[in-house]
């Protein structure tokens, strides 16, 4: 079974970036917007062994509103100006 890792766009520009970068280092990566349902979520990080969520995004756009992430796994923040 691969890593795999879920991406949660915000609006970046780079997210496809990203996206290449991660499944560059031999990662399987997934792109949803921000607003997924958070059930989805979960269910990606329970079922499917995410092993991480990478926000990319501005730095408003990631810290304002309720974001669902009550998970236990790793975290990134992209955010480039």
């Amino acid at each position: 079974m691969h890593d795999k890792i879920l991406i949660l766009d915000f609006g970046s520009q780079v997210t496809q970036l990203i996206a290449r970068r991660v499944r560059d280092a031999r990662v399987y990566s997934e792109i949803h917007p921000y607003d997924v349902d958070p059930s989805f979520i979960e269910k990606f990080v329970k079922e499917q062994g995410c092993k991480g969520i990478i926000l990319s995004g501005g730095p408003s756009s990631v810290t304002e509103g309720d974001t669902p992430l009550h998970l236990k796994l790793c975290l990134i923040w992209v955010c480039l100006f």
